[in-house]
């Protein structure tokens, strides 16, 4: 119980902090970090794939509300809620039995990284791809996504220590 109201309050921080800060970031017109992304890739391990599915969507479905995008985050969110338990299975051994939170303290910082770089990823690709809707100019795209992908895995590593207290 107190691991779900806790993980309900990171969402309305976060999702406002979003909403009012992070999606006014723009650095070289490129990178924008998206770090509620942080709050599906660090859902509990043996959570219920529908759950899973649902914090995914309702999460995307927030930032699509306040920032009036249409539907584009709740797509990219729902898609990286639904493929995170393979990301996941990627980064920790497949005869862990363990029920965790993925983090670094738990992961280490080599795979937690690759975990959330993943995700990452795959979530830009989904998220500017819909933004974009042309590949016309593929080479600007993939310049958002990755400088996109980098800034928000830097900040997503930052949140992480300073929840740590590393």
């Amino acid at each position: 119980m107190l691991s779900s109201l806790q993980h309900i309050l990171w969402v309305v921080g976060l999702v406002l902090i979003q909403a009012v800060f992070f999606n006014h970031i723009h650095i070289g017109g490129y990178a924008t970090p998206f770090v509620y992304v942080w709050l599906i890739l660090i859902l509990n391990k043996n959570i219920n794939r529908n759950i899973l599915l649902l914090w995914g969507f309702g999460i995307g479905l927030l930032i699509d509300i306040f920032s009036n995008t249409l539907g584009m985050h709740a797509a990219a969110t729902t898609l990286l809620a639904y493929v995170r338990p393979f990301i996941l299975s990627l980064f920790v051994s497949h005869d862990s039995q363990e029920d965790f939170s993925p983090g670094v303290r738990v992961m280490g910082i080599g795979r937690f990284t690759g975990y959330v770089g993943i995700g990452v990823l795959l979530h830009h690709i989904v998220l500017l791809s819909l933004d974009a809707f042309s590949l016309f100019y593929w080479h600007i795209l993939l310049a958002k996504i990755f400088s996109c992908a980098l800034l928000t895995v830097l900040c997503i590593l930052f949140i992480e220590f300073m929840r740590k207290g590393k």
